[in-house]
């Protein structure tokens, strides 16, 4: 019986609560005039959308190869024509007196150390350990300099052809050499290249299968991929979530006879063969919001300074690819 009495005082208090609510309002609204709802009725389906980054949203930088080791002019220039990031060889490593007089500079003239070229690893056993006591102080470089992602290449046998062993030997010293770095906080990511162990699609697949996944990562450079035989946007999507950066540059074919020891030379963006539309298009439907690094590694004309290179690859993304840089 005295459980019934609380509940039904309970109730009723509730019920009252809910009058007194009610009359509140009604008390509101003839004081301030309130005959309609404070917030008109809205449609909320536009919020049923997601909004999708544009494709300015990945950031773009700019490699300081094309000024050929002089890295302060190539800070300058890159910073002015308003690359994000840039990418530095170890030639910096003899042009700063420190990694911290870099950062400085960086940190000036408003461009991320978006990686650090190491050089290649050798396969003699004889050198694995000079190799990686070379490339983990790279690491620490980059690392004291604000960088984020150490590029690793491969020098190819000269006086042999290359062994299913080299592969195992290569995928195990970049794994080592990725591990060792990410204990420094720096990513490694192996670049794809002419000339090197990792040539042709095949060949890159196998050096990425016998390295760590978690340690090694890859950096697609997408017209060396085409000239090794590939098509980048397969690599793109077969290497998904892999990829670290890329590096955004064009090929031309050489016709027999020209001056130059390769049937091919790099060009700016929308010169060559590369099909940059698709490979854009490939990077959107994965999802990829990394960096991008422009790079140029020589000027197909030498009347052109590599500024001017950078602005006519600045104006293909912009106008061509609707990239803001």
């Amino acid at each position: 019986m005295e459980a019934l009495v609380s509940f039904t005082f309970s109730r009723r208090r509730f019920i009252g609560g809910l009058g007194a609510v009610a009359a509140s309002s009604s008390l509101r609204q003839s004081v301030f005039g309130l005959s309609e709802p404070l917030y008109p009725p809205m449609d909320l389906s536009y919020f049923d959308t997601p909004i999708r980054p544009a494709a300015g949203d990945r950031p773009v930088g700019y490699a300081a190869i094309t000024w050929e080791g002089h890295d302060r002019q190539a800070i300058e220039d890159i910073a002015a024509v308003g690359y994000r990031g840039i990418q530095l060889r170890t030639t910096a490593l003899k042009e700063f007196r420190s990694p911290f007089e870099l950062r400085d500079l960086l940190h000036q003239r408003h461009l991320t150390f978006v990686a650090l070229s190491s050089g290649g690893a050798r396969l003699e056993p004889a050198v694995e350990a000079e190799d990686l006591a070379k490339h983990l102080a790279n690491a620490k470089f980059l690392r004291d300099a604000g960088g984020l992602f150490l590029q690793m290449t491969d020098q190819k046998p000269k006086d042999r052809p290359v062994t299913a062993d080299d592969y195992r030997r290569l995928g195990k010293l970049l794994s080592e050499i990725g591990k060792r770095s990410a204990d420094l906080g720096v990513s490694v990511a192996y670049h794809n290249h002419m000339h090197s162990v990792g040539e042709r699609p095949d060949e890159v697949d196998r050096i990425l299968d016998s390295a760590d996944a978690r340690y090694v990562k890859l950096l697609l450079d997408i017209a060396h991929y085409v000239e090794g035989g590939g098509d980048p946007v397969k690599a793109i999507e077969k290497y998904r979530d892999r990829l670290l950066f890329l590096h955004i540059k064009d090929v031309q074919t050489v016709s027999p006879g020209a001056n130059s020891k390769n049937p091919y030379r790099f060009v700016e963006l929308g010169h060559g063969r590369v099909d940059l539309p698709a490979v854009f298009a490939a990077l959107e439907r994965v999802k990829f919001r990394g960096w991008l690094i422009v790079e140029l590694d020589g000027n197909p004309d030498a009347a052109r300074a590599p500024k001017a290179s950078a602005l006519i690859n600045k104006e293909y993304l912009e106008k061509r690819i609707g990239l803001a840089v």
